[in-house]
């Protein structure tokens, strides 16, 4: 990913010094800089700066940043900037998301659990939006929006597969194997996304919209790579994988109409096409041996299972009101809007 441009002072302390040969003098003044901003910032979900800052440094431990050392992965310095970060953001989820858990825990009593809690979300829905409202400028926002994520779709949710056993592993190898094409060449999903960004004319390359992406949409990825890289939170990425797999259908259906009604082809639904089928079949996998298998097999992981569940259905609900709140007020989602010319975000500082 090329480096994005920062938004306060710990990205800008951190992106100035990942580049360098040389950057020991810098690291005391990123970590104080840390230590400051999360004293002070009112709600680290909305925080630009330290979202960015965060959403970075787990970078390194995906597809790198362009012109920055691998070896910074591993730096220890960086990791306790990282994990001065990643408290506060895992304390304000648990702050926030609270969710009962079954009085038995079977497979099947999880699932229904886990059932129940996907159709009681009542969160803002984007898809209903886009299937009958949406301009072609607000579903190509909808789709920078989602590219930080589904330009890497599956690899947070991988990080648990050494972790886990039994059956548990069984399902997430097995959900996560459709996710990857299932072996066949180009069938990736994050390669279905990238041609969807191509048939819109956008720029598929991960991270290229990165500077367009408010907090709250940068929240909602690092808490996938905050459960994912954690061995102790193994239930919350599990947790937070089987909701996603259990909420996903539906809307990708309506995500795929939305794009028919404003004259796409083939080249831009498939990637939703291709999920309607695949998360129904993932659903009933997830639900009950994944999060079932797991809280069987070791019951003290059932809460932090439930917890992940109730974080994704928290931050999607916050970032989709982000969204609809723009929209029907007839403002741009995007931090920056795309220039109408090339879909390349406007320079920053170029009036708009």
């Amino acid at each position: 990913m090329k480096l994005p441009h920062p938004r306060g002072p710990v990205s800008e302390t951190l992106l100035n010094a990942l580049p360098r040969d040389d950057a020991s003098d810098a690291l005391p003044q990123l970590l104080a800089a840390a230590e400051q901003a999360v004293a002070a910032t009112e709600d680290v979900l909305y925080d630009d700066d330290l979202q960015l800052a965060l959403f970075c440094l787990y970078e390194l431990h995906y597809g790198g940043l362009e012109g920055v050392d691998d070896r910074w992965e591993w730096d220890v310095q960086l990791l306790q900037v990282r994990a001065l970060i990643e408290q506060r953001l895992e304390a304000r989820l648990r702050e926030s998301v609270s969710v009962s858990i079954p009085e038995k825990l079977t497979s099947q009593a999880v699932a229904d659990r886990l059932f129940e809690l996907a159709a009681d979300d009542d969160g803002p829905s984007v898809s209903a939006f886009l299937a009958r409202d949406a301009t072609a400028e607000q579903a190509n926002e909808f789709v920078v929006l989602r590219s930080v994520y589904q330009l890497k779709e599956a690899d947070p949710h991988t990080w648990a597969i050494p972790r886990l056993r039994g059956r548990a592993k069984s399902a997430m190898v097995e959900i996560q194997a459709d996710e990857y094409g299932g072996g066949k060449p180009g069938r990736i999903h994050a390669e279905l996304f990238a041609r969807t960004m191509q048939g819109l004319g956008l720029n598929p390359a991960f991270g290229a919209y990165v500077d367009c992406i408010p907090a709250i949409t940068l929240a909602s990825v690092n808490t996938m790579s905050l459960f994912g890289l954690h061995r102790r939170l193994r239930g919350a990425i599990c947790g937070h994988l089987a909701i996603y797999e259990m909420t996903s259908s539906i809307p990708n259906g309506k995500y795929a109409r939305g794009f028919r009604r404003l004259g796409y082809g083939e080249q831009v639904t498939e990637y939703f096409d291709e999920h309607v089928e695949a998360d129904a079949v993932h659903e009933q996998i997830a639900g009950r041996d994944l999060a079932g298998g797991l809280i069987t097999g070791d019951p003290t992981l059932a809460a932090d299972v439930f917890f992940g569940a109730g974080s994704a259905l928290y931050l999607d609900g916050l970032a989709g009101g982000w969204q609809m709140d723009a929209w029907t007020a007839g403002r741009s989602a995007l931090r920056q809007p795309l220039d109408p010319g090339t879909e390349a975000p406007v320079a920053a500082g170029a009036a708009v």
